[in-house]
């Protein structure tokens, strides 16, 4: 993915309106130059380039009191917030037939923004689940509860997903993930800074804090909190590093159901699997065997029926508290996005209402957000990129001296079978089967969560539909699938806020689209995980062993050069982690301007506002990073997330690319600055 994934789902697209302070570009007439009036010049480029390109645009956005970060994201998602917000608004009171996709909108709209109604009702929406939870006489019907929870949208203890065989992407497959914890990924539970044991710390208060709204007293409340937090510990013992999870190999353990009943002993999963809704499973993909040894312990016996009522109360608490009453609602902004994140102040209603109805109704939007605001013009000019930078990258693969002749050929093989798709789908999510309406809004979330449980749990045994997305075209983001070997780009990935698509440059665009999204995502089908999917989407080794050692050495170099980032005094970036999207950004920014080379604007050289094609460029590349966050929500960012922190993805790869160091006269000395033998060269 090209946007840090702490980002929520962005609804964005290439919008109308400049702001009243941009500087006019020297032969555009009208035009803003929003990288002119975002550039630090009081920082020398060659010491940090991502200060330098967006400095001054930072100062002038500071982080909202609500969020945990400020970005050109967030820009973009404010435009289309207020649209949406007038379309749903419109649709609350249109008196829509029932069942269409308007009265759908306007029901999830109107019941969200009753917070007097959600005070009112307080926890009674998920009252019934929680009486399910306390009837349990024995642990033994542990499993049956947890079925029911799952479709519903809760993470209790397990991870069921259907999705495409790693090793046959003509099948669609049930997988089993780890799963089950309330604070981010295991490491929470274990590392021993003082910022992560604070956490810890806060995370129990805040266990405790809500069975207290749910009627418990003080003592039991606390005692459950505990109970919580050794349940989900033994889970996170079992549960693997965040690095650990992007081999899919180590991650990929096809079993039938009597290998998978063997492997936990005590648990019938034919039964458990018909419980949840899944018929004639023969076979299950298990991510994390260790992980599933250690639920089959738990489930026969190392934890008790109370430790059990506690932690399937919790987990369904949590999960729902955001759609319930304002106790609810402060107390889990309290936790997971003020301490987690550092945001001052819970976001408006109105938005939080906003994500959750992308959430259950995306494509109703995107219908809706497409029709509007992607032209027939736009989409030809980024059909056009996808094009130029995919040649681009097949002219690298042919220069490169690492790689040997037949592994070339296999290589140009799968780019030119990777199948784009840009803008939105040809074909729409058909939710007549979801019933919204205006009774709560736990209730439409829950019957959502349902809809799309059954979604997915529908393609079981059924031919795969590769022209489904997996994101909305209002989404501002973009994703690599290598099981389809495609590339996906939503309509708000190459949305620039305040500026129109016809109005940006050449430069601009190559540099934040062509870079930074086209050409990431399609190294990622060549990057340290990518690389082992064939063109078919089949993961099968098809290089040659001395071509894949080489390659290798060249992932080392990068994963050596950022984990040398240190942030927040003691925190780095993992570099194992977030190799593949650093292999990505690096890509891209070479690709691209390979394909940029190619354009009239380049070739002509003349400047705007004193800046080359080139340096724009590198500039337009930078701008898709123009971004400052929270310590807290960095410091999270750094133990959960595989992208590195937006100042190392414009920072890092600039360090290694030689046209960087031309266009900037980057010297030695300077910060930035590797010699020769150092810098990462792989694409």
């Amino acid at each position: 993915m090209r946007k840090p994934l702490f980002l929520l789902p962005l609804l964005a697209a290439a919008v109308t309106g400049c702001p009243s302070n941009s500087l006019k570009t020297a032969n555009s007439g009208d035009k803003p130059d929003l990288l002119y009036t975002a550039l630090d010049t009081t920082v020398a480029p060659g010491d940090d380039f991502f200060s330098y390109a967006n400095g001054t645009w930072i100062k002038n956005n500071p982080i909202p009191a609500s969020e945990s970060n400020m970005g050109i994201g967030k820009k973009v998602q404010d435009e289309i917030y207020a649209r949406l917000r007038q379309t749903s608004t419109e649709a609350a009171s249109a008196n829509a037939a029932d069942g269409t996709n308007q009265q759908k909108i306007g029901d999830f709209w109107a019941v969200g923004m009753d917070s007097v109604k959600a005070d009112k009702l307080g926890a009674a929406p998920i009252k019934p689940e929680l009486d399910r939870i306390a009837a349990m006489k024995t642990a033994a019907e542990v499993p049956s509860v947890i079925a029911h929870e799952i479709p519903l949208g809760v993470r209790a203890l397990i991870g069921p997903r259907v999705g495409q065989d790693d090793k046959n992407s003509d099948k669609m497959v049930l997988y089993l993930h780890q799963s089950g914890l309330g604070l981010p990924n295991r490491d929470y539970y274990f590392n021993t800074d003082t910022r992560t044991k604070n956490i810890r710390a806060e995370y129990v208060k805040h266990v405790a804090n809500t069975f207290k709204l749910l009627g418990q007293d003080a003592v039991t409340a606390q005692s459950n909190a505990f109970r919580v937090m050794a349940l989900e510990t033994a889970l996170a013992k079992s549960s693997r590093k965040l690095e650990a999870l992007r081999d899919p190999y180590a991650n990929y353990h096809k079993m039938s159901i009597a290998q998978l009943n063997k492997l936990t002993p005590g648990i019938d999963w034919k039964a458990w699997f018909a419980q949840m809704g899944v018929a004639n499973a023969d076979t299950v993909v298990v991510g994390q065997p260790e992980f599933y040894q250690t639920v089959g312990r738990l489930l026969k016996g190392y934890a008790g029926l109370d430790d059990w009522k506690a932690y399937l109360s919790w987990q369904l608490a949590r999960t729902f508290a955001p759609t319930l009453s304002s106790g609810f609602v402060n107390e889990n902004f309290h936790f997971y996005g003020t301490v987690l994140r550092g945001a001052k102040e819970i976001r408006p209603r109105w938005k939080r209402v906003l994500d959750m109805q992308e959430d259950a109704l995306g494509d109703a939007l995107g219908q809706l957000f497409v029709k509007e605001y992607f032209k027939p013009e736009t989409k030809a000019r980024y059909d056009t990129l996808v094009k130029n930078v995919t040649t681009a990258f097949a002219e690298h693969i042919q220069k490169l001296d690492w790689m040997s002749a037949p592994t070339k050929t296999v290589a140009l093989d799968k780019l030119h079978k990777i199948t784009p798709k840009v803008g939105y789908p040809n074909k729409w999510k058909d939710y007549s089967n979801l019933k919204v309406d205006r009774s709560s809004l736990a209730e439409n979330v829950m019957r959502a969560n349902q809809w799309q449980y059954q979604y997915y749990l529908n393609k079981l045994g059924k031919p795969v539909d590769r022209t489904e997305w997996d994101m909305t075209p209002q989404t501002y983001n973009a994703y690599y699938n290598s099981s389809n070997n495609e590339i996906v780009l939503p309509a708000a990935a190459f949305a620039v806020p305040g500026l129109l698509d016809a109005d940006a440059d050449d430069a601009l665009v190559y540099g934040y689209a062509g870079a930074s999204t086209i050409g990431h995502e399609l190294t990622h089908g060549f990057d340290d995980e990518g690389s082992q999917y064939d063109a078919h989407g089949n993961l099968h080794e098809w290089w040659s062993k001395e071509d894949r050692q080489r390659f290798n050495q060249r992932v080392n170099g990068i994963v050596k050069q950022f984990n040398g980032y240190t942030l927040l005094d003691s925190l780095h970036i993992n570099g194992k982690a977030t190799a593949g999207e650093n292999i990505a950004d690096l890509g891209g920014i070479v690709i691209g301007l390979d394909a940029f080379k190619k354009t009239k604007q380049y070739k002509e050289g003349k400047k705007i506002n004193g800046l080359t094609p080139t340096q724009r460029y590198f500039l337009g590349y930078a701008l898709g990073w123009q971004m400052h966050v929270r310590d807290e929500s960095l410091a999270s960012q750094l133990l959960t997330d595989v992208h590195s922190p937006a100042q190392y993805r414009v920072n890092g790869p600039m360090a290694d690319v030689p046209a960087f160091y031309e266009a900037f006269g980057v010297k030695p000395g300077q910060k930035l600055y590797r010699p020769d033998s150092t810098r990462v060269v792989i694409w």
